[in-house]
């Protein structure tokens, strides 16, 4: 195979920015042959935007089943990512799907096994792992550069958002369109790299507030502690209701410090172990030396052009996968997880219970009386918005 020709199912505002960056010729060795989407409008935009070249599909299953592509990109609302993965799977076709994985565990974990027996490259679209300053924190703890971990802090609350923007979508902010608020919405990307730097927790406490700061049944407030087998803490906040807001990432270890912020990774260095200092200092409260070191980030870090291109690397030539698709389930397993908990009002431990998981959320979805909006679409532009980057 020398091209890889590309399916997009969902051409709303995130499908339709993906599917214009394949068509214009921007990931090298790919061609778009298929559009998918239920709305008439969006397909009609399309027809416009992409001409005869293109073919155009309402439902996805003519389209996995039509022999005109070899992967799809799926950016549907998010319950519907591991419906129609599966079935591309078993179409024998490979998948690159948007976050979150899907909405909840039991269902992704589901995906990932139709995924492993189809043998096909599956990818997702977690495009923050290909910014410079966080792969470089990843090796830094995985180098042991910051000694053993002790804790992790992300304050992450740069995202506000208003009531018009909740009302822009009759599905945004509820149990039975989005599963979920900021936590399922906003944050996939930043519990990925929180996983993917640290690994996963032992087990969570959360308290998630529903309508805090917007007319949502959902929650748009967060926090979760949680706690590692070697004893290091972790503290996630984040929220859609703050602003000015903060995007601030602190890992400390016996060794130092590592801080994220304002495009910049700041290392503090001590010049001996702390522990050592702790149980050899005779005294009480030593001024003990430590190097500072920084690295500023140039320029935009490849983005979504970057999970595009290796994605289509990786189907052509084998290239090692950025953002594996199975690894979706880890960040989506620590959101779960701060549900149940908030819900329980207790502690969860890891692995989740993914059944009593799904009957909380089916509660929810149950009760939920869904909002009466007078929805105003957002214009499609066929470019990628500022506010799924890296925001400083």
């Amino acid at each position: 195979m020398n091209v890889l020709r590309f399916g997009v199912i969902g051409i709303g505002n995130m499908g339709s920015a993906h599917a214009v960056q394949i068509f214009e010729n921007r990931v090298k060795g790919a061609v778009l042959t298929a559009v998918c989407d239920v709305n008439e409008e969006r397909l009609a935009w399309a027809q416009d935007r992409f001409g005869a070249g293109v073919l155009l599909y309402k439902d996805y299953r003519q389209l996995l089943t039509g022999k005109v592509v070899d992967a799809v990109l799926i950016a549907t609302p998010h319950k519907l990512h591991p419906v129609i993965a599966a079935a591309a799977f078993a179409e024998g076709l490979c998948v690159l799907t948007e976050k979150p994985a899907g909405v909840d565990v039991g269902s992704v974990r589901k995906m990932n096994k139709a995924a492993l027996e189809s043998g096909k490259i599956f990818g997702i679209m977690y495009n923050q792992r290909t910014n410079p300053l966080y792969r470089k924190l990843r090796d830094l703890v995985r180098e042991g550069t910051l000694g053993e971990i002790k804790r992790f802090v992300w304050i992450i609350n740069n995202w506000y958002r208003t009531q018009a923007y909740y009302d822009s979508g009759d599905w945004r902010a509820t149990w039975n369109g989005e599963g979920g608020g900021v936590l399922i919405n906003q944050c996939p990307h930043n519990l990925d790299i929180w996983q993917w730097i640290m690994g996963m927790p032992k087990r969570v406490r959360a308290f998630c507030r529903t309508g805090h700061f917007h007319h949502i049944s959902v929650e748009d407030d967060a926090t979760i502690y949680a706690e590692y087998e070697n004893g290091a803490t972790a503290v996630f906040i984040s929220s859609t209701g703050e602003y000015p807001g903060t995007n601030r990432l602190e890992i400390s270890g016996t060794k130092g410090k590592a801080v994220i912020e304002n495009g910049e990774l700041k290392l503090y260095l001590l010049k001996r172990d702390e522990r050592m200092i702790c149980f050899q200092s005779t005294e009480g409260m030593p001024k003990e030396e430590f190097e500072i070191s920084q690295i500023r980030q140039e320029g935009k870090d490849p983005g979504h052009l970057g999970i595009l291109q290796n994605f289509t690397n990786a189907v052509l030539r084998g290239e090692e996968l950025i953002a594996p698709g199975l690894e979706g389930i880890y960040g989506l397993t620590i959101s779960n997880a701060a549900y149940l908990s908030s819900w329980k009002d207790d502690w969860v431990t890891l692995p989740l219970d993914e059944q009593e998981f799904m009957r909380c959320l089916s509660d929810r979805q149950k009760e939920e009386v869904l909002p009466r909006r007078k929805v105003v679409r957002e214009e499609m532009t066929g470019e990628y918005s500022g506010r799924w980057n890296v925001r400083w």
